[in-house]
């Protein structure tokens, strides 16, 4: 399954949301999700923690086994990778008109900003409730292990 169909719901939904060249960085995404990954939940904003620079548009994609960050860029691309096991926390800031999220992890911080503020509910219920879901198959797993 293609990453960019969800991306442009998103995108569509929360029009205020600053992001170019979707389909670009849903092909970066796309290109290292393994055989048996399902794209769970997807959203675009700016990797930066600044509302100011807004030419590093990348897209988040959650899957049932880690948090996709890719970003298409003119020579190459960029990629994070975030397993559950490692994710600590999600922080929320909502502006006047554009909202940002942090995803907390083990080794870094990833800074998401320029998302449209009406988003913000949406993107922190699905990110709790998957990385929740994913973090009951892992144990479960080990339990059965």
């Amino acid at each position: 399954m293609s990453v960019y169909p969800s991306v442009l719901r998103f995108k569509r939904k929360y029009s205020m949301t600053i992001a170019f060249r979707l389909r670009k960085h849903s092909s970066v995404v796309d290109s290292i999700l393994d055989k048996d990954e399902k794209v769970l939940y997807t959203f675009c904003g700016q990797r930066n923690d600044d509302n100011r620079f807004l030419f590093e548009s990348c897209v988040v994609a959650l899957t049932n086994k880690r948090i996709i960050v890719g970003e298409k860029r003119i020579f190459g691309y960029y990629i994070i990778n975030v397993r559950t096991e490692l994710f600590n926390d999600l922080k929320i800031r909502a502006g006047l008109i554009f909202g940002h999220v942090e995803i907390d992890t083990v080794k870094e911080n990833i800074h998401i900003s320029n998302l449209d503020k009406k988003s913000l509910d949406e993107i922190e219920t699905m990110v709790h409730k998957i990385i929740s879901e994913n973090k009951k198959k892992i144990k479960e797993e080990n339990k059965n292990s």
